[in-house]
C-alpha cells in the first residue's frame, strides 16, 4: 500500500478505539447512486440531492471493526466513476 494509505491508517488507529462508529461522506453523480448504496447496504444512509439534482451527497454511519475496514470501503467506493470522498 502507498504512503498515503499508511498515513491514513495511522491517523485512524490514533483517533479510534475499534470497534468504532465511523461516518463516511461522498458526493456521487445521481446515476451512480445505486452503486454506492450497495457498499453501505444494511447501514444507516442519509441522502441529499444537489440543487439541480445531478449529484447526490450520501452519508453513512457504520460500526467499523478496524481501520482496514474503513480503508477497504474507501477503495471500493473509489472505483465508482465521478465519486468524490469527503
Amino acid at each position: 500500500m502507498g504512503t498515503t494509505t499508511e498515513s491514513f491508517r495511522e491517523k485512524l488507529e490514533n483517533e479510534y478505539d475499534w470497534p468504532a462508529l465511523y461516518t463516511f461522506k461522498f458526493i456521487v453523480p445521481e446515476q451512480k447512486l445505486d452503486e454506492l448504496k450497495v457498499i453501505f447496504e444494511g447501514h444507516e444512509i442519509t441522502e441529499k440531492a444537489s440543487s439541480k439534482g445531478k449529484y447526490i451527497s450520501l452519508t453513512s454511519r457504520v460500526m467499523a471493526q478496524s481501520s482496514d475496514f474503513i480503508i477497504n470501503t474507501y477503495i471500493r467506493a473509489s472505483k465508482i466513476d465521478g465519486i468524490i470522498s469527503l
